[in-house]
């Protein structure tokens, strides 16, 4: 018995140090990227509520958002999940819609204009 109590203890102390990691990861992805002021305010919430909740970005947020950078979106939409206020919210549906708003503007950035 006492093995399954240092066995479970090992594996919250590797499991805490694993997102104790990631968030460092991710906090420094941002600083070294400056991913905090690439886009304005009005854009990122655009963003956030296409990810988090139910809405639509604008062909300008789109912008923005490709802008800002897949490296960027990426971590910012990690650290956020780790935040204690997401945590009812499910990971791998957020990553999804994340990758979904990232390819449609990608797709919306590249593709010609009609009138070009």
């Amino acid at each position: 018995m006492a093995s399954l109590n240092v066995n479970s203890s090992l594996v919250v102390l590797f499991l805490t140090c694993g997102a104790a990691m990631a968030t460092k990861e991710n906090d420094q992805i941002i600083k070294e990227n400056h991913c905090e002021t690439k886009m304005g305010l009005p854009c990122v919430l655009e963003a956030f509520t296409s990810i988090f909740e139910i809405g639509s970005i604008s062909n300008k947020c789109c912008g923005e958002l490709v802008g800002l950078g897949k490296v960027c979106h990426s971590a910012l939409v990690k650290r956020t999940l780790e935040n204690p206020l997401f945590k009812d919210l499910t990971p791998a549906t957020i990553i999804a819609k994340s990758i979904q708003t990232w390819n449609n503007c990608l797709a919306l950035i590249d593709s010609p204009s009609p009138s070009a």
